[in-house]
């Protein structure tokens, strides 16, 4: 540079953007001039930029800068997966130059090669930890996964991705992705979610920042099924996107990984705030998509093996049985929100099938509780939300409460009585069910898989109906032994006190009458201003579900 400069007198040179700076710069010439320093992974990839910067190649002397750095660099840095942890983080603050004389391709590479070795360490370790305590158990996690999480976002994907290529474990992977974005995503919700107002302020560029971080965490989750990914981490990386407002994409993939597990979905789960101007409380539109993944994929399951969606041997039908409870617990938990439309209510409630309940108490509840949260609603759209219970499937004890239930409109408190009668009937007069069943059937109930122009389909289809009555009926049969064996024990206290036999018997007789008090001696007057105005309730007689 000073030759090239036409003045002969000339005093000052400018080095522009020099790689490391004037730090950087003092050990370069450190090392022109003879003095002793020492190369560590905290200043190799900066003097071996700088080098380069300085063109101190080996056309000039012999073991120059560049080569000097290089031999560190290969027998020092590369051999450790710690120091090229060190050395990568050290690249992030250099310019492209690094990138241009590969160290950080040559340290990623390192680190995935040496992450390799440890798994096969780890699991020797683990085979070790097996008899010991949880305590031990824990010990033996890859000590790496932590040392990643001084890494920016951008280095850190490639790592995983090198380290995906290479072929270390899914579960590792996923542990080392739950720890860096428990250290990495940070300071989340500065506003408050809850305000009544619920208004959003502009993100912040830390947000922005911890958007990316949410969205390039979700694409690096391996796709493995052996890699079970926890359902609290799922949720509470959906709760961050959706807060932060990450890309559609992220909250998608989130949506459907947790579909493909949600019969094991805690109720808490499903409770996500909702972040949107004038909404409900809770985002009721992620758990319909997750729904909607979630029946998708019991359909598929059905298709392979060869069942019928409704059918009650298919693979899916348990899993469905048990995600048909958790939403009727979920709708009776938003339920009483002022916020919540009719029309998301209904449509949570029309999502699943008619065979995923096989008794519909939850789903009474919930409604009753809207009804109670919404007393502005109209007769219409009281009818339009009771028309979604089914009285066949209800319990004796949600059929008292819905009979003296005042919300209720009085179609729906009318077929819950005349299905009372019918049950009163059959106990009564002792028959097995088959008289209440075929008065089902015959009522013209419509099967929503009802198809007429098969009649093998249909037969398989009534098949499944008898077979979930017959499951009603065994659950009715236990709650009138526990009846018989009450009134049994009434009539040895009566009989004790000087009465007959036959008046204890009459007196037991009359306890089941159809619209006897539950008391079990004066009827009742079957009008509902009348059965509010009572007094203290019988036993039967519960409060209100809600």
């Amino acid at each position: 540079m000073v030759a090239d400069v036409k003045d002969s007198n000339v005093s000052k040179l400018d080095l522009h953007n020099l790689p490391g700076g004037p730090h950087t710069f003092e050990l370069a010439m450190k090392f022109c001039y003879g003095m002793n320093f020492e190369i560590t992974p905290a200043n190799v990839a900066h003097l071996r930029c700088a080098a380069e910067y300085l063109e101190m190649t080996e056309d000039y002397t012999e073991e120059n800068l560049i080569e000097r750095t290089e031999v560190y660099l290969n027998d020092v840095v590369v051999q450790s997966l710690e120091k090229s942890v060190e050395v990568l983080s050290t690249c992030e603050m250099l310019p492209s130059i690094a990138e241009v004389v590969g160290i950080p391709n040559r340290c990623i590479e390192a680190i995935a090669i040496n992450a390799c070795k440890e798994q096969l360490v780890s699991g020797l370790s683990r085979l070790d930890c097996d008899g010991e305590s949880a305590e031990l158990k824990s010990g033996c996690i890859e000590w790496w996964i932590e040392d990643l999480s001084v890494l920016k976002i951008e280095y850190y994907q490639r790592v995983i991705c090198a380290m995906e290529r290479v072929g270390v474990r899914p579960d590792s992977i996923v542990a080392s992705l739950m720890h860096y974005a428990q250290t990495s995503i940070k300071g989340i919700g500065k506003y408050q979610i809850w305000n009544p107002a619920k208004t959003k302020p502009s993100p912040s560029m830390a947000e922005n920042d911890q958007s990316t971080i949410v969205e390039t965490i979700v694409s690096l989750m391996p796709t493995e099924k052996s890699a079970s990914i926890p359902l609290s981490f799922l949720f509470g990386m959906l709760r961050m996107a959706i807060m932060l407002d990450a890309a559609i994409a992220c909250r998608l993939e989130l949506e459907r990984r947790i579909a493909f597990r949600l019969e094991m979905v805690s109720l808490d789960d499903l409770l996500i705030p909702s972040v949107q101007s004038g909404d409900s409380l809770f985002d009721v539109d992620a758990i319909y998509r997750i729904l909607v993944n979630f029946l998708q994929r019991i359909e598929e399951e059905n298709v392979v093996c060869g069942y019928e969606s409704e059918s009650l041997g298919s693979p899916g039908h348990g899993s469905l049985l048990k995600v048909g409870k958790l939403i009727d617990a979920y709708l009776a938990e938003i339920a009483p929100d002022p916020y919540l439309s009719l029309q998301k209510f209904i449509a949570m409630i029309e999502i699943l099938p008619d065979y995923a309940r096989v008794i519909d108490d939850g789903l009474y509840r919930a409604i009753d509780i809207y009804l109670k949260a919404h007393p502005i609603l109209s007769e219409h759209d009281c009818k339009k939300l009771c028309k979604f219970i089914d009285c066949q499937k209800l319990s004796q004890e949600a059929c008292n409460h819905a009979a003296q239930n005042d919300r209720l409109p009085v179609q729906m408190t009318v077929r819950v009585l005349y299905f009372e009668q019918l049950r009163l009937k059959n106990a009564v007069s002792g028959n097995s069910g088959d008289e209440f069943l075929s008065q089902k059937i015959s009522s013209g109930v419509p099967s929503a898989a009802m198809s007429p122009r098969d009649n093998y389909a249909s037969l398989r289809r009534e098949n499944r109906e008898l077979k979930l009555e017959i499951s009603r009926m065994r659950v009715r049969l236990s709650e009138l032994e526990k009846e018989q064996m009450y009134m049994k024990q009434g009539m040895i206290v009566k009989s004790g006190h000087g009465k007959t036999f036959f008046t204890s018997l009459s007196k037991g007789i009359g306890r089941i009458g159809i619209f006897s008090s539950p008391a079990g001696g004066r009827p009742q007057k079957s009008s509902r201003k009348s059965r509010g105005s009572e007094g203290k309730p019988g036993r039967s007689r519960r409060h209100s579900v809600s």
